[in-house]
């Protein structure tokens, strides 16, 4: 019995080891790309639906789609009503690994071993490497299959086994088995996948394992649940939407099955074929699944808004800030990592807003300079303090994700990202630089001229042009104005050159003193910089593919 025991969790192990490199691979492989479609093409419910079922499908788990849902409504890029769709989707996408289990693909999971193995250790190429890691987790997938299935083939041998089972028949109890189990393994298609084997085996029947379906249905939500705890309260609820729509859906089947299970049977073998086989049992089970989400996704889909309600109902009210938080981060967390794929997103979602709050502060800070405006220079101050911040905690963050698995496109990128931050920083330093200047300037009786202001202004308006097309250019990938970008860098160059000149000029005139043209050769200088900077930015992502870098 002890040598059976250890059989059956080293299958388990296997199958549980084999669906999570699978599923890690995937994301390696595609992830970014999955990453947009799931930002893309959610604006309906019904869009939402299909490619939360896709989403899936494909990657072998509901738990990260669901878990990737509440990381977006957490930081604001989704809306709760879009996130409903990919739930609905996801719940339907799930039940793909059971059916792939019912297929018996054990007999040719050792070619899948071999060439997954030889394409992981011998291929140099990171994209094949990635791809084996796929086709190997598919391989040890179906050993762990293959594993279980000999060990229960031996528990029929075992009269108290097959006694105990033919007892398990209480539909409550079996609903409370599949969600404890799924709770702690945290994925149905575990829980499913064994019941398949199980009953392939002829060690559990339809009519238990359906109820053990329903079980499981809610604790697939736990994953969800946890990655909601530290979250907003729109992330709560998005949790929410996932719980609630299970557990209707559960009560539903639950009162349908213990009213109408032959007609239900009926309707499943209409798929599967019948049961009375422990071969077909399986597929009866893995259809089961299928049809139990597919009916449920049916049933609550015109409902999804009241059920959307009723988690404003238990999650009551809007965040509140604390007035000790002083700065905050909109996009990213400090103590929590969603999804790898995710994380690297919404890593960059938090640049965009911090290159946005510098760009703002450097046009403050030149109207501070022009308007001789020493008061509002305390926000400029302020502001670089909310940005320093901000580089402290993505960076942090960026660190964070660099130790995880990376899909390749983004992998490839994380040390331009940390280059991207600095220089954003140091656009903020360079308005910093300029409103230390106003102090000095007021005790030396200095002002600026109008021409200087005038100059600067002109300065100004190619400055904000590079910056706003440098920071579109890096968030978006779009290099359709990759030649502007490069042309504009060189008009800032000849203008910071120029305007050098006439500043020499007219000190030469005596039309300015000495000390006002060092401060404005200064300013000009950094403004060049900033130039600079921005071109870092826009060229980011190309140089780390080409191992090159501007400035």
């Amino acid at each position: 019995m002890l040598f059976i025991v250890i059989e059956l969790l080293g299958g388990l192990g296997m199958f549980i080891y084999g669906m999570n490199m699978m599923s890690r691979g995937i994301e390696k492989v595609a992830g970014n790309r999955l990453r947009s479609i799931l930002e893309a093409f959610t604006k309906t419910k019904l869009l939402g639906l299909l490619v939360g079922l896709f989403f899936t499908a494909v990657i072998q788990s509901s738990s990260a789609a669901t878990v990737m849902v509440v990381s977006f409504v957490n930081s604001g890029l989704m809306q709760l009503s879009e996130a409903c769709g990919i739930i609905l989707g996801a719940n339907i996408g799930t039940t793909v690994t059971a059916m792939l289990v019912a297929i018996r693909l054990s007999a040719i999971a050792p070619i899948f071993i071999f060439a997954g193995a030889i394409m992981v250790q011998y291929v140099k190429t990171p994209m094949v490497r990635k791809t084996g890691e796929i086709v190997l987790g598919f391989g040890v997938l179906f050993v762990g299959i293959s594993t279980m299935s000999a060990a229960m083939t031996q528990l029929r041998e075992i009269p108290e086994v097959i006694d105990l089972l033919s007892h398990f028949t209480n539909p409550v109890l079996g609903v409370v088995l599949g969600l404890v189990i799924t709770s702690v393994v945290q994925s149905s298609s575990v829980t499913v996948s064994i019941l398949v084997v199980m009953a392939s085996q002829g060690l559990i029947d339809l009519d238990i394992s359906m109820f053990v379906i329903l079980g499981c249905n809610i604790g697939a939500c736990m994953s969800a649940l946890l990655a909601s705890a530290s979250g907003s309260k729109n992330a709560k609820r998005a949790a929410l939407i996932h719980l609630l729509f299970n557990v209707f859906g559960t009560i539903l089947m639950f009162v349908l099955l213990l009213v109408f299970t032959p007609q239900i049977k009926e309707i499943i073998y209409i798929f599967s074929g019948h049961g009375d086989d422990a071969a077909n049992l399986g597929r009866n089970i893995a259809w089961a699944h299928f049809l139990f989400k597919v009916f449920q996704v049916i049933v609550f889909y015109p409902f999804m808004d009241l059920i959307v309600k009723c988690t404003y109902l238990l999650v009551p009210g809007e965040d509140e800030k604390k007035p000790e938080e002083q700065f905050a981060l909109q996009f990213i967390s400090a103590t929590t990592l969603p999804n790898p794929a995710v994380a690297v997103y919404l890593a960059v979602q938090e640049m965009e807003r911090m290159a946005h709050m510098a760009f703002k502060n450097l046009n403050l800070a030149i109207d501070c300079l022009i308007d001789d405006d020493v008061a509002r220079s305390a926000q400029v101050f302020e502001t670089e303090r909310y940005i320093d911040y901000l580089d402290e905690q993505i960076s942090n963050y960026l660190v964070k994700i660099n130790q995880n698995t990376l899909p390749i496109a983004d992998a490839n990128m994380i040390a331009a990202y940390f280059h991207v931050v600095s220089d954003i920083e140091r656009i903020g330093d360079h308005a910093e630089s300029i409103v230390e200047l106003l102090p000095q300037m007021y005790e030396n009786g200095i002002k600026m001229t109008e021409v200087s202001a005038e100059e600067l202004r002109e300065m100004m308006k190619l400055i904000n042009r590079i910056l706003d097309e440098s920071l579109h250019m890096f968030v978006t990938g779009d290099t359709a104005h990759m030649q502007e970008v490069s042309d504009l860098e060189n008009m800032i160059d000849h203008m910071e050159r120029s305007l050098q000149t006439r500043h020499v000029s007219r000190l030469s005139q005596g039309k300015c003193s000495a000390q006002a043209g060092i401060y404005f050769s200064d300013i000009v200088s950094g403004l060049e910089r900033v130039g600079d900077h921005a071109i870092n930015i826009a060229f980011s992502l190309l140089e780390a593919k080409e191992g090159v870098r501007h400035g």
